[in-house]
């Protein structure tokens, strides 16, 4: 076999992902009878379903590990904070990060449906008695969405630090204070809101309900 022939099969001498996604990609725009500039739009819209659809298939068989994801994104997380430190720069790009992480964060915490927006008599509530039944907390950010939205927040945050447009100059230690207060009010306003509805944004060890007997 040539290097020219092996370009395009495994180690196992089968067709690659790759080669077989090119070449089915061919097929169809060469089924489709077009070429020039249209045949070249045609192919990357291919391309890019194609690409959406091999990315859904990763994400959808990622969902069961959600230790691993997690570990990956904190990974990832140290890799853009050490980048920027030994950068001395785009804190503009962190602080946002920072900012869409804890709306992220935030909106994780929060119930699907605001209790604030119900009537005593409407809408779902948790038990307040022993012979009422157990509800589960929905989420407003389901877990899995939460994980995946800030892990592409970091990617692009990763992507920004290769451009200088974005490395505007700013005194970081003000952006740290400004965070670190928002943090503790939004928090703060959380835990009230929790308080005041009674509510806990976790529903691993909690108290299941029975009817009495």
């Amino acid at each position: 076999m040539s290097e020219g022939d092996s370009v395009g099969e495994s180690i196992h001498g089968k067709p690659s992902v790759v080669a077989a996604f090119f070449t089915r990609i061919g097929q169809e725009c060469f089924y489709w009878n077009v070429t020039g500039p249209v045949q070249l739009y045609l192919l990357s819209q291919c391309s890019y379903l194609k690409f959406l659809k091999v990315y859904q298939s990763w994400l959808d068989k990622s969902t069961p590990f959600y230790a691993v994801r997690w570990t990956a994104t904190l990974l990832l997380t140290a890799i853009y904070m050490i980048r920027v430190y030994i950068l001395q720069g785009w804190y503009i790009v962190t602080y946002a990060l920072g900012i869409y992480h804890l709306n992220l964060f935030i909106a994780f915490l929060s119930p699907k449906v605001d209790p604030s927006l119900l009537d005593e008599d409407e809408g779902p509530s948790l038990p307040t008695k022993q012979n009422e039944e157990f509800r589960p907390f929905i989420r407003r950010l389901p877990e899995f969405k939460f994980w995946h939205s800030a892990t592409k927040g970091i990617v692009i945050a990763m992507i920004c630090t290769f451009f200088d447009a974005f490395n505007v100059p700013v005194f970081w230690p003000i952006l740290v204070m400004y965070f670190i207060m928002l943090f503790c009010i939004t928090m703060k306003r959380q835990i009230k809101h929790m308080v005041k509805y009674r509510y806990l944004p976790f529903t691993h060890g909690k108290r299941t309900y029975k009817e009495e007997t």
